[in-house]
């Protein structure tokens, strides 16, 4: 097995938990931190995922006519990293409660940093997609079909358990009150932006 192989797999599971993670609690922090109704909640939640799903094209041709798949891979995962790191920042409460009553003072502050962090993560998570699957089978050689097709196997299932274990463990450590017995979205958004740090070192 060609080594990168192993850093591909590492790195779609932390990418996996990173976005599954954040997108675990997201309809509670616009409701409940950013004091959106229920039809504004749902609206910016579906816009997000189904820019998700568009900007693959984005990445598709940024990774064929332009940077090729590792750069376009690397490229935006910094964007990805960025936007997650963004989206944890813009869920601290004590960043505009300056006078400590638990509420902030000035929500506009944190819709504009949660928009720019969502805008960044669907740049970085739909860019990549269409490149990890494709640049991990170019590692292997034409005589290895059955290592090919084992590595497929291992990569959809990182995919999965990022996806299983992130859905379970970010509703987990939301539910952490910090002072003012207030949810604790930094922590749930934060650990999905390190991993997110740790796949992108990988």
């Amino acid at each position: 097995y060609p080594l990168s192989i192993f850093f591909i797999i590492i790195n779609e599971f932390c990418e996996r938990f990173s976005y599954y993670g954040m997108r675990a609690v997201l309809i509670l922090y616009f409701k409940y931190f950013l004091q959106w109704d229920d039809n504004l909640s749902t609206a910016i939640y579906h816009t997000f995922v189904a820019l998700c799903y568009l900007t693959p094209i984005l990445g598709a041709l940024i990774a064929d006519s332009w940077l090729g798949k590792f750069k376009t891979i690397f490229t935006l995962s910094i964007v990805y990293t960025i936007g997650q790191a963004v989206m944890s920042v813009s869920s601290i409460n004590d960043l505009t409660d300056h006078n400590w009553d638990g509420s902030p003072d000035n929500v506009s502050v944190h819709v504009a940093l949660s928009m720019t962090g969502l805008i960044l993560i669907a740049l970085g998570t739909g860019g990549i997609k269409p490149c990890v699957s494709a640049f991990g089978g170019d590692q292997f050689e034409d005589d290895q079909e059955k290592q090919r097709t084992r590595f497929f196997s291992i990569f959809y299932l990182s995919i999965n358990a990022g996806s299983l274990l992130s859905t379970i463990i970010t509703p987990i450590l939301r539910g952490k009150a910090t002072h003012f017995k207030q949810r604790c979205y930094p922590l749930a958004f934060g650990v999905p932006a390190a991993l997110m740090a740790v796949a992108l070192g990988k």
